[in-house]
């Protein structure tokens, strides 16, 4: 049997950002797709490879979990805290 991640294309830098972009917009509750829309707007471009595999992986997390962290109703996993702060400052601003 050979190895799938082989046989496909390595996933392009732009290819990378556009379909982080479409998940940030497209998600399972209207709130998220507002707030990760606006963040990944404002941020994927400058984000080094380390900070896109961790949005990458924060993509793949809850709704429900993830609007509770943006809005401080429950503490963010401690790997998610940095990120999850930017994604809260860029919706309501600086403290």
């Amino acid at each position: 049997m050979s190895d799938l991640s082989q046989s496909q294309p390595q996933e392009t830098y732009e290819n990378r950002l556009k379909r982080m972009k479409m998940r940030s917009m497209r998600r399972g509750i209207k709130e998220m797709d507002i707030i990760l829309a606006r963040f990944a707007d404002e941020n994927l471009a400058e984000m080094d490879a380390k900070t896109l595999d961790l949005y990458d992986a924060l993509l793949h997390e809850n709704d429900q979990d993830l609007y509770q962290w943006v809005t401080g109703q429950k503490p963010a996993p401690d790997a998610y805290d940095g990120l999850i702060s930017r994604i809260s400052t860029t919706i309501s601003g600086p403290n």
